[in-house]
């Protein structure tokens, strides 16, 4: 469902409100199934404890009032654990005379009459996969051009529908050259909205004779003048524009007075400055949601931009300068270089990075001349701007932007040395192509000759296996055949090696953002030996940073900057909350320290006891039992107590819930049938088996009374969260007592002793994890494999031990004193507890003087202690032909 649409649809909902019906008939205007709204009716969505109240999972929560005030209603509701525990994206309440709205992604608020609503209904437009545009500055190509153009697209799209790819080519390249017209007319290449006057002036009001004049006003625009005699006065005044934007005949779309209306509103806009994250924003409200998602049209800000920009390249340059100023040879030297640098961004999307990369060079050009006291004129060439991208409307929008960049920067050379390029014709385009490149020779595109200086930059997509569609697994498949475990790399990986043999051996660099799941987990195993294989070293890292950016679908991942480039001696910089660490090498996790790669054990390297992934119910959750449903079931069979145990999940522990489940095993399955309660449970445990698409699951339909994959042993166990916010500075980690079955979402450590506690619960370990394992968005993701059993941990004695078991029964002892709250509340940073802080002070002390005697100063220490320290434990394993050897054989043989 497009902008216009849902506009239109509000507007008729408004016009006659049913208030029972409101919030069902306001979702069926953003385009929700009426699936979705039908379940949310007969309450299967619907997670609302009253009647008046609506709370769909991740989306909304409404709620009809009438005997409070509603300022206090959504004060209050802002800190409602249940709210806060199903996350709505909106919280929305109304008594029909006011209604007043949060968005809890932007925390943007909304405070307004209700009969006002048709004019903010954009507020809610993620509602229909639509994020809301936030506007970085005041400048005047702002999101209402977005807004028009889509509007002005969206009509146009309603009386020319695209049937095949021909007229989407076409609709693409007329809507590149109709921005390029409203451009021109506000910065001097036309006159003072020539365009928009022309079509004002010269067309019918209904838009019947529009596509008539623009093809010819487009064919006049490719002529030169050779090829202008007999002109009427009101064509031959637009001038000749060049640069193949108008060379190729289209089928310009048919207009309606609408539509008409549409052009003539958007030319109306002040498109004299254009920011380019703020265009390539406007392009994306016009592109469907299917393109922008699927083909990876990423759009980035600015100062991200320059996040891989400045160290890829730009920092250098700016610092030859400074060293050049008063030498004429090495400034004359410094321009000639910047004349042939080559830029190419082989995931261009709309170009921002090459626009802001063009117009970075030309700002350090003019200083150089500016310094030479030169006549010179600017030298950078477009030709020298290359880039790939899948999407065809962005490829168009890609060129043109470069234009316009070249002109932005040709006015301010002007306005600098009185001098510059004329405007028109248009000389050299970008070297945009559109393609997959994952499938292209990036050679073919940017070729490569000796004493060229090439840089790759930009973002390319980047999509979990689990994500990735057919087409995305193929290009994998493309770029990683013959390679062992490639399909659980992420999409981006492609880029990353593809710029890896592209590089090697060549005086290139590459520098991209990417998400950070390359650099944790598996990844690092999977990816980087590939790349170290060409030789190839990491020159600067941004370590992970939340993604921000200035465009509508604004991502909320969060992201990394690497850098990448043959192996030299010159220095190496991590960059972590915008501050600059000199570092002797990067490893593939982003720390300083060796180029280690850590891949899954089976045992701990530390003679840890083993940590399993807790029992897999697959039951439709008919296996467990809420304390209600528990003591009601014993109250009327006394004899089923001995089917039940406790029940935990890592979200149960974490915040407290105390929950049951059904245990029985073989032997009991006859007698505990006999309990109808129980006998109607397992029956739906085997029914909800029955209609699982996966073969294993079906085939253990035929035993309902067990969990799936039963991990459970009946002592006392460590249970530690498999995921966990990264705010915390401690993994906040339990010892249970024998009888408490837990899920596996959870990891379990039985067999342990107290002093493993003190060992798991200390800044040491969560460091380690934090760095080594993967994560889910930001949030630490515990893997026993890759951070458990690879976790250093020195021999130690058993004094030592007891001084462990010491300190964490302080720990213990300082969650006891506040029984009240919960794990989530004591281990928040900004409350937890004095007195649970010291604990865990004392603790890491003690666990850290295992390690050595002098204090650690910093989190970066300790990390690079524990590589040294399994560094040096790897090599002691393989010279003693241990289980690590053993594994390594094994891998070998796979």
């Amino acid at each position: 469902m497009n902008f216009t649409q849902i506009e239109n649809n509000i507007q008729q909902l408004f016009k006659v409100i049913d208030k029972k019906s409101f919030i069902y008939d306001l979702l069926l205007c953003y385009g929700v199934p009426k699936a979705t709204i039908k379940r949310l009716r007969d309450g299967g969505l619907n997670l609302g404890k009253t009647n008046d109240e609506i709370v769909w999972k991740k989306k909304l929560y409404f709620r009809e009032e009438h005997k409070h005030d509603l300022h206090d209603l959504i004060d209050d509701l802002k800190d409602d654990f249940y709210i806060n525990k199903h996350d709505p994206r909106f919280v929305i309440v109304t008594d029909f005379r006011t209604l007043l709205a949060i968005d809890r992604k932007t925390n943007d608020t909304l405070d307004i009459s209700f009969e006002e609503y048709p004019k903010h209904f954009d507020f809610f437009l993620p509602l229909a996969g639509m994020e809301k545009a936030k506007n970085k500055d005041e400048n005047p190509a702002d999101i209402k051009a977005a807004e028009k153009m889509a509007k002005l697209f969206d009509e146009i799209k309603r009386d020319n529908p695209t049937k095949n790819e021909t007229q989407v080519h076409n609709l693409n390249v007329f809507l590149s050259r109709l921005l390029f017209c409203f451009f021109a007319e506000d910065t001097g290449i036309f006159g003072k909205k020539q365009f928009t006057k022309a079509i004002t002036s010269h067309t019918q009001p209904d838009g019947s004779d529009l596509s008539t004049y623009l093809n010819k006003l487009f064919d006049v625009m490719n002529r030169d003048s050779r090829n202008r005699k007999n002109l009427p006065a009101y064509l031959e005044e637009f001038p000749y524009v060049n640069g193949g934007l108008f060379r190729k005949q289209i089928d310009v779309p048919k207009f309606t007075k609408r539509s008409r209306e549409a052009i003539i509103a958007s030319g109306e806009l002040d498109w004299s400055v254009i920011n380019p994250d703020i265009f390539g924003s406007m392009m994306q409200a016009v592109v469907t949601p299917e393109q922008r998602g699927g083909l990876g049209m990423h759009y980035t800000s600015v100062p991200n931009i320059m996040k891989v920009i400045e160290p890829l390249f730009l920092t250098k340059l700016n610092e030859e300068f400074e060293k050049a100023i008063g030498n004429k040879s090495k400034l004359e030297h410094l321009v000639h270089r910047i004349w042939k640098i080559k830029i190419f961004d082989p995931a261009c999307g709309s170009g921002n990075f090459l626009i802001i990369a063009y117009k970075e060079l030309r700002r350090l050009e003019m200083k150089i001349l500016k310094e030479l006291n030169s006549i010179a004129l600017s030298n950078i060439k477009l030709s020298n701007f290359y880039g790939i991208e899948l999407d065809d409307f962005a490829h168009e929008i890609a060129i043109l932007s470069l234009w316009l960049a070249e002109h932005q920067m040709n006015l301010e050379f002007l306005k600098e040395f009185g001098r510059t390029k004329p405007a028109l014709p248009l000389k050299d385009a970008g070297n945009i192509i559109c393609g997959n490149a994952c499938k292209l020779s990036w050679e073919s595109i940017c070729p490569y000759s000796l004493f060229d200086e090439i840089y790759l930059l930009g973002n390319p997509p980047y999509l979990g296996s689990s994500l990735q569609s057919d087409l995305q697994k193929n290009d994998l498949i493309q770029v990683f055949m013959g390679f062992k475990g490639f399909k659980n790399l992420d999409y981006i990986s492609c880029w990353f090696y593809k710029a890896s043999q592209f590089i090697h051996d060549k005086n290139i660099e590459f520098a991209f953002v990417s998400t950070n799941s390359i650099c944790q987990g598996e990844q690092v195993a999977l990816l980087w030996p590939k790349i170290y294989s060409y030789n190839l070293e990491i020159s600067f890292a941004h370590t992970s940073f939340k993604w921000s950016n200035n465009a509508q679908y604004n991502a909320g991942v969060t992201v990394i900057i690497v850098g990448v480039r043959n192996k030299s001696n010159r220095s190496k910089y991590v960059y972590k909350e915008n501050i600059e660490l000199k570092v002797s090498n990067i490893n593939s996790y982003l720390i300083e320290g060796p180029n280690l790669i850590f891949d899954r054990r089976s045992k701990s390297i530390s003679d840890l006891p083993d940590l399993v992934r807790g029992s897999m119910p697959t039951d439709g959750g008919n296996f467990s039992l809420t304390k209600e449903e528990k003591d009601n079931l014993i109250q009327h069979y006394p004899n089923s107590i001995k089917y039940i145990k406790k029940y935990l999940t890592g979200d149960d522990f974490l915040n407290d819930n105390e929950k049951f489940c059904l245990w029985i095993t073989d032997e009991d399955l006859k007698e505990a049938s006999k309990i109808p309660f129980i006998r109607k449970r397992l029956d739906a445990v085997r029914e909800f088996r029955l209609n699982s698409d996966a073969p294993t699951t079906v085939e253990y339909a035929k035993f309902p009374n067990r969990f799936r994959q039963i991990a459970y042993k009946d002592s006392d166990c460590i249970v530690i969260p498999l995921t966990s916010s990264e705010r915390r500075k401690y993994i906040p980690i339990k010892f249970l007592q024998s009888g408490t079955v837990a899920t596996n979402s959870a990891g379990v450590v039985y067999n342990s002793q107290i002093w493993h506690f003190s060992i798991l619960t200390s800044l040491m370990h969560n460091i380690w994890i934090k760095n080594v394992c993967g994560s889910l968005e930001s949030r630490i993701r515990y893997s026993s494999v890759l951070g458990y059993n690879n976790f250093p941990f020195p021999t130690i004695s058993n004094e030592q031990q007891k001084k462990l078991e010491k300190t964490a029964l302080k720990i213990m002892e300082e969650r006891e004193k506040h029984s009240e709250k919960t794990l989530v509340q004591l281990y928040d940073p900004e409350i937890m507890p004095d007195g649970l802080k010291d604990a865990h002070f004392q603790n890491d002390l003690e666990v850290e003087r295992c390690y050595r005697s002098k204090p650690f100063e910093s989190d970066e220490e300790r990390l690079e202690y524990l590589f040294r320290l399994y560094e040096q434990m790897i090599v002691e394993e393989t010279n003693l032909g241990t289980l690590f050897e053993i594994e390594k054989k094994k891998r070998k043989n796979r």
